[in-house]
C-alpha cells in the first residue's frame, strides 16, 4: 500500500499517471558501457535507496567502490510511470531514489547500507535539509527477504549510535519494491562531468558513523 493508501482523501488526488513509461537512457554517462536496465552482470545484485534529492545520492553511489551501475528514479507511491514534475507535486505518492547495481563479492550489502545512513540524515522525516516534501523522505526498498532483514538490522545499530549522539529516531522506511519508474534521460547521473560537474547537491549526513559487521543473512 502506498504512502496515502490508507487516507481516502488523498487517495482521491493521486495523479492517474500514464501507460507508457519514460524512456532512460541506455548507457550510463560515468561508466559509458554499462547499461542502466537489466539485464545486469551475474552474481550482482539490486536495491533502491532514497535519500533525498537523487542528484546528489546517485553520485554518492557511483563513487562507491562496488557499485557496477546506477540510475535514478521513482518509487514508493502509487502513480504509474510518473514524471518529475508530477512527484514533485506531492500527488504522486512517489520519492526520488537510486537503483544500485553492486557486486556483493566486492561491497556487501551491510557496507553499502553503511554508506546510505551515513550519507544522508535518516531523521527528518519529508524532507532533506532545505528540500522538504515526501518526494524527499529516506526509504529503503528491498528486493527480497535477506535484504529487509540486513536493512532493519543496520537500521537498529545505527539508532543507537545516533542516540547515542542525541540526535533523534529514524523516520527511513524500509518497504518492499513495487515497482521503480526510471527518471527522465535528463535526470541520469546528472551530477556527472559530462552534464552537470558543478550542479547542486543538498546531500549531508549527521556526522555520526554507522558500525557494521552486523550478523543478518547473507547477501
Amino acid at each position: 500500500m502506498g504512502l496515502f493508501g490508507r487516507d481516502k482523501k488523498r487517495t482521491e488526488l493521486l495523479l492517474p499517471g500514464r501507460e507508457t513509461p519514460l524512456p532512460p537512457p541506455e548507457f550510463h554517462a560515468v561508466f559509458p558501457d554499462r547499461p542502466l536496465t537489466p539485464p545486469f552482470p551475474g552474481g550482482h545484485r539490486t536495491i533502491v535507496l532514497g535519500l533525498g534529492c537523487f542528484w546528489g545520492a546517485e553520485r554518492l553511489f557511483w563513487q562507491t567502490p562496488g557499485v557496477w551501475s546506477t540510475a535514478v528514479g521513482y518509487a514508493g507511491g502509487t502513480t504509474p510511470n510518473p514524471t518529475y514534475e508530477e512527484v514533485c507535486s506531492g500527488r504522486t505518492g512517489h520519492a526520488e531514489v537510486v537503483l544500485v547495481v553492486f557486486d556483493p563479492s566486492e561491497l556487501p550489502l551491510q557496507t553499502l547500507l553503511r554508506v546510505f545512513w551515513e550519507g544522508h540524515d535518516p531523521t527528518q522525516g519529508m524532507r532533506q535539509g532545505a528540500d522538504v516534501g515526501t518526494q524527499y523522505r529516506s526509504m529503503v526498498l528491498y528486493a527480497d527477504e535477506g535484504q529487509r532483514v540486513t536493512a532493519e538490522a543496520s537500521r537498529d545499530v545505527y539508532q543507537e549510535a545516533l542516540s547515542e549522539a542525541g540526535l533523534g529516531p529514524i523516520t527511513t522506511e524500509i518497504v518492499p519494491l513495487g515497482e521503480f519508474y526510471y527518471a527522465e534521460d535528463y535526470h541520469q547521473q546528472y551530477l556527472s562531468d559530462a552534464k552537470n560537474p558543478y550542479g547542486y547537491c543538498g546531500l549531508g549526513g549527521t556526522g555520526v558513523s554507522c558500525p557494521v559487521g552486523l550478523k543478518v543473512a547473507d547477501q
